[in-house]
């Protein structure tokens, strides 16, 4: 299979699409049987958004260290002990005796997860070439969207037939074979082919190439310009994935319809938004590869379709009217609903599919996943702080969380056209270290290579 590598790197993205499905399966598990787990554990809304917040807090906490593991040991290990780790605590959530026991497990699941991530930016930076990159990551990152979109159909049927504890063990039992596969599927690219992807002349070694040091990043406008876009974007995909089938369901609710009724919804119309979203994302990201195919600027072209997407981040304002617009079915009300999330989901996904990108084609290959850790676990920290707001407000269903999250991505189209610029290390001596300046400043600060597996 390795003999032939433009096929074994599409093997390779396969298998990253079936690990990031059953990740978001795992962390969805959580808002589909939001009723169930409230009810075990005799809890409401507040105590909802805490356990949500154990996760992303521990999920910011491990991005950037994961991260930094990924650029020092190689995406095939850390990427096996993630999955590995993530589907034992999934499987511990199904057999916690109590509401802490769970959010022990849930904190767990949060710091494995960011490792499919990070390692999987890396692995289709290695693996793929400019002119196809952002279609490749944006195929792997519709994983997430699949499993969003496949998860309220399979738990919505398997808790028919299953306590919800067991829903969770038989997750992480397919996690844990989908490390093994993952294990024996993946290769370090060879030589000639770096060549290929990279872009660096024949018999350069990813050791000879140049990297900023941890903290000769910070000094880069491009690092902080990612670390804010994430920070101020994140919370809309975050809400999406969180709430919104709980949000569904309490619609039905107030609608009079039953527990089973609201699942049947859930089973058939809660994925739609994730399955355009998806769709739509891959195909917005192999335009701007058909854009750098035709002589564009490969950052140029990411930029281009990720600022004109943000232009429709205002219509989740429409969210709150239509659900007190009661002048006419609820069919059509949760049609229009289903429709302005889709049109939402699409927006966040671009900008998921292509921030990956844009930090590939920003700074040097040593350096990306410990940059794209960083910014991701700042969109963590932005999503666990908007997340108590969420908590407080969904209670009452106030409109004004639905206005503020139409105005985030704009302002994180700002940030990206201002402040992502590429940052390139200049090499010279300096005693027994390397200077490494950032073509975007002035600074010079010493820095050490390391070379990822």
């Amino acid at each position: 299979m390795y003999k032939n590598p433009y096929i074994h790197r599409w093997v390779i993205v396969g298998t990253m699409v079936i690990a990031i499905v059953c990740n978001y399966l795992d962390r969805q598990l959580l808002s589909i049987l939001k009723p169930e787990i409230l009810g075990h554990f005799n809890i409401g809304d507040i105590e909802f958004a805490w356990i949500l917040n154990v996760f992303l807090i521990c999920y910011a906490v491990m991005y950037p260290v994961s991260g930094i593991l990924v650029d020092k040991f190689g995406p095939k290990p850390v990427m096996f002990g993630g999955i590995a780790a993530w589907s034992l605590a999934c499987i511990g959530g199904g057999i916690s005796q109590d509401v802490y026991q769970f959010a022990v497990c849930r904190g767990i699941l949060g710091l494995a997860e960011p490792t499919i991530f990070t390692g999987q930016l890396v692995a289709v930076t290695l693996w793929f070439e400019k002119r196809i990159r952002a279609t490749a990551n944006s195929i792997c990152q519709a994983g997430g969207s699949i499993g969003t979109m496949c998860a309220p159909l399979a738990v919505a049927w398997m808790v028919r037939y299953f306590p919800w504890q067991d829903v969770f063990i038989i997750a992480g039992v397919a996690g844990l074979i989908i490390a093994g596969i993952w294990w024996i599927v993946y290769r370090r690219p060879r030589q000639e082919f770096l060549a290929v992807t990279l872009g660096e002349p024949k018999g350069t070694t990813l050791r000879d190439t140049r990297s900023f040091s941890v903290g000769a990043l910070f000094g880069t406008s491009a690092l902080w310009g990612v670390l804010l876009i994430r920070l101020v974007s994140d919370p809309v995909w975050y809400f999406i994935n969180f709430w919104l089938p709980g949000f569904l369901r309490d619609l039905g609710v107030e609608q009079g319809l039953g527990v089973q009724e609201t699942l049947d919804m859930i089973q058939y119309i809660g994925g739609i938004p994730f399955l355009v979203g998806a769709t739509c994302g891959v195909l917005a990201s192999a335009y701007s590869d058909k854009l750098v195919a035709k002589g564009w600027n490969a950052l140029k072209s990411r930029k281009a379709v990720m600022s004109l997407s943000a232009c429709v981040a205002p219509v989740i304002a429409l969210v709150p009217l239509l659900s007190h617009w009661h002048s006419v079915s609820f069919t059509l009300r949760l049609g229009l609903i289903t429709a302005v999330f889709a049109i939402v989901a699409f927006m966040c996904l671009v900008w998921l599919y292509n921030i990956g990108v844009v930090i590939a084609e920003t700074f040097p290959v040593k350096n990306v996943a410990t940059v794209a850790g960083i910014a991701c676990g700042a969109g963590a920290v932005g999503a666990a702080c908007f997340n108590l707001v969420v908590g407080s407000l969904m209670a009452t269903m106030g409109e004004y969380l639905f206005y503020c999250m139409g105005f985030l991505h704009p302002i994180a189209t700002i940030v990206l056209l201002r402040l992502v610029k590429p940052a390139e290390p200049q090499q010279e001596k300096c005693g027994t270290y390397s200077i490494a300046s950032d073509k975007n400043n002035d600074n010079d600060v010493c820095g050490l290579d390391a070379a990822p597996n």
